[in-house]
């Protein structure tokens, strides 16, 4: 029988904003060493202010690791961060995410049946083992990281793509990227792919809605999956800030679609993102399009520059903000007690075949 932890959520919602942020800050100093608390560049500020180490998932996960006194590794972040973290660390150290509703829609376009199914009528038409290396993007499940580290494939983040590509090639003609359509095609874009050698691959329809044709042309077959963050920022976007705005400079995330990256004056991950900003000069102007909580912290961090979110509609992670200070702290003071609540355990096999995934990568790009 699994008995409810001993302390309770719900009455966590009738606390004051001061009175939750004191607690906060007690239960962390009670923790001490403990605890470590990750804060992802998109999480909202009432929480990625508590957050110990900052970065993007794959940089959290490595950093968590050299916290070696941790026992917990508390995850601000969505699901598929959490399971990283748990593959990554010590058997001492459990990994925990403090809402478990928090996954990531782009990570669910693709599940393993899925892969598995398109992999399995690939075969039918081509010798998927000897022609098509796998590669997942790090937003991604366990599950599809352990597909790839079977299957000779690799896992990627937005920063190394380009390169995990290249690496791929030399493995196998082609490549089946997944989930995020639009970093595969930004990337075999950067390498000269044409575009008309990168098919979609639409899981709902008999051999992805392709032709035997098209899946022997195509270099690069992208899953049907997307950010809805990344993908509302259109070409318009960036004309009309172009316009309103002279001189102003464009920073995409290669999430967005290729015409968005095209008139960019820069695209890049979270973290290149932030160094481009953050090494322009006083009186800069930006228009960045990636996730809100990010842009509006570094508005905030850089008052000497012009910064702006890359759209007139306002876009959040909206399943990484259901990790609110509520849950933070509930997390923390059931730790306190002996509790642990929301624990990510990934299968040992699983482990081991995604970590393979991930060390081809480490071994190319570090």
């Amino acid at each position: 029988m699994i008995q409810d932890p001993p302390v309770a959520l719900e009455p966590l919602y009738e606390l004051d904003d001061d009175a939750i942020e004191q607690r906060i800050h007690n239960a962390k100093e009670r923790l001490g060493s403990r605890c470590v608390i990750l804060g992802h560049h998109y999480q909202r500020e009432e929480v990625y202010r508590f957050a110990d180490l900052t970065g993007d998932s794959l940089k959290l996960s490595r950093l968590a690791t050299e916290r070696k006194e941790a026992e917990y590794i508390v995850f601000c972040g969505v699901h598929f961060m959490a399971e990283v973290a748990d593959m990554l660390s010590a058997r001492n150290q459990t990994a925990i995410l403090p809402d478990m509703a928090a996954g990531c829609s782009m990570a669910d376009m693709a599940d393993l049946p899925s892969v598995e199914s398109a992999w399995e009528q690939l075969g039918k038409v081509i010798d998927v083992e000897t022609r098509v290396t796998p590669i997942t993007y790090v937003n991604s499940t366990a599950s599809l990281k352990a597909f790839c580290g079977e299957h000779g494939g690799i896992v990627c983040t937005s920063s190394n793509a380009k390169k995990v590509m290249e690496w791929a090639f030399e493995q196998r003609e082609k490549t089946l990227f997944f989930p995020d359509q639009h970093l595969g095609r930004n990337t075999g874009h950067s390498l000269g792919v044409p575009l008309d050698e990168m098919v979609i691959w639409k899981p709902t329809e008999p051999m992805g809605g392709l032709t035997e044709e098209q899946i022997n042309k195509a270099k690069v077959i992208l899953w049907d999956g997307f950010c809805s963050v990344h993908q509302i920022f259109t070409p318009e976007d960036v004309d009309l800030f172009r316009e309103r705005k002279p001189g102003i400079q464009i920073s995409v995330h290669p999430e967005s679609r290729l015409e968005v990256c095209i008139k960019a004056d820069h695209m890049g991950s979270t973290e290149q993102i932030q160094s481009v900003v953050r090494d322009s000069p006083p009186g800069s102007k930006w228009a960045i399009g990636t996730e809100f909580n990010l842009v509006n912290r570094l508005k905030h961090e850089m008052p000497e520059k012009e910064i702006h979110f890359l759209s007139t509609t306002v876009c959040m992670c909206s399943t990484m903000f259901r990790i609110d200070p509520q849950h933070l702290l509930w997390t923390l003071e059931n730790l306190l007690e002996g509790h642990v609540v929301n624990a990510i355990t990934v299968p040992p096999r699983e482990t081991e075949l995604a970590k393979t995934a991930l060390e081809r990568m480490l071994a190319i790009v570090v």
